[in-house]
């Protein structure tokens, strides 16, 4: 039975090749700004509730108010950061990923 063989991999080499910090560093971007949209849309209900309550209890149709529309809103947003980072993720790092992946032994410097 033969051994199948295993490629290294410098895995310091790849960390100083130039297209994974470009990598790292649009996803690490893209994923600060997703957090902080997300963090202040979040406290925006609380803040909203202590400052303004009139216009949080402002009725909209039957017992539904702006409060809890904005409420429910959170779920909204919640999944729409999920799906526009999947998006993200599935065009344009997951390329890039892919490219490093494929150059991995080369970059490490093993045939």
């Amino acid at each position: 039975m033969a051994e199948a063989t295993v490629p290294r991999i410098d895995w310091q080499a790849i960390e100083r090749d130039p297209r994974f910090h470009a990598l790292h560093t649009r996803k690490t971007r893209f994923l600060w700004g997703l957090m902080v949209f997300s963090i202040v849309f979040y406290f925006l209900l609380p803040i909203g509730a202590a400052y303004t309550p009139g216009l949080f209890a402002t009725r909209v149709w039957g017992p539904v108010n702006v409060g809890l529309l904005f409420a429910l809103a959170e779920f909204v947003v919640a999944w729409s950061i999920a799906f526009v980072y999947s998006r993200r993720a599935n065009t344009e790092f997951d390329a890039m990923a892919d490219e490093l992946v494929r150059e991995a032994e080369k970059i490490g410097g093993w045939p």
